[in-house]
């Protein structure tokens, strides 16, 4: 389906901003009786705002879904312009929609995606792990097989942020099996450096250090470890929002996976 794509010979001359690129739909808002404001991912350019003329029409509204591939063109005259956004869908999600638990979790990553990420700068790494995290929840026919990608996926976007997690060694100096994290330092403790601070440290799952996924506690550990982390250090201030979309996803998956 392709939908009011410009042609070479209709953009003009003069523009501040010209980009064609596929992209990810991270979020749609309604703008005036009839547009939409949609913000997407895209590989080099990053998240990109801009303004879908008809975008509330029944045509344009199943293309518009978080989540949805798509070509997208964005094009302004002016730096300081919203810039018009045309869109061609190239993959729809719409189906997965209709199932509670995956729609929250695409509702979660795209809105994590948009809240954390600045516009206008490449993140390649991210798009590439969201497009895999999305066929993941695509593809998988219960929580138990995405959700530890949810949670890879979720320290991916702490490192791409700058607040990556330590999990190659102790930091306490231990040698022994890595078993906690340190909510403070956000570094990786030994069983034996952890002895006596047990209760004051974050449960780093075995899945986290290549281990099989032995049940579902250890998947609720992980959210709860990326959950901290991601409170604390990305998702503050206006950004906070996002986090009750989250906890609705933890609770559906806790339910999921018990």
């Amino acid at each position: 389906m392709t939908l009011q794509l410009a042609t070479p010979s209709t953009i003009p001359d003069m523009v501040a901003m010209h980009i064609v690129a596929d992209a990810i739909v991270l979020a749609a808002r309604a703008h005036g009786e009839h547009g939409v404001v949609a913000r997407a991912l895209t590989r080099d350019h990053g998240v990109q705002p801009g303004y879908v003329r008809g975008g509330r029409s029944r045509q344009l509204r199943p293309v518009l879904l978080p989540g949805n591939g798509v070509r997208a063109e964005w094009r302004a005259r002016t730096a300081e312009q919203l810039p018009a956004l045309t869109v061609e869908l190239v993959h729809s999600r719409a189906a997965i929609h209709g199932e509670p638990l995956a729609a929250a979790a695409i509702e979660w990553v795209t809105a994590l995606v948009a809240s954390a990420l600045p516009e206008a700068q490449g993140y390649p790494r991210l798009f590439d792990g969201l497009g895999a995290m999305l066929d993941a929840i695509e593809a998988a026919p219960a929580a138990r097989g995405w959700a530890p990608a949810l949670v890879r996926f979720e320290l991916l976007v702490l490192a791409e942020m700058g607040f990556g997690l330590d999990l190659s060694g102790c930091v306490a100096g231990g040698d022994d099996e890595l078993a906690f994290v340190s909510p403070k330092s956000g570094g990786a403790v030994s069983r034996a450096g952890a002895a006596g601070y047990e209760r004051q440290l974050l449960r780093l799952p075995p899945f986290l250090l290549g281990e099989p996924v032995s049940g579902g506690a250890e998947l609720v550990d992980g959210l709860r470890l990326t959950g901290h982390f991601l409170a604390r250090d990305v998702l503050v201030d206006r950004r906070v929002e996002p986090l009750a979309a989250r906890d609705r996803l933890v609770d559906r998956l806790k339910r999921a996976v018990a």
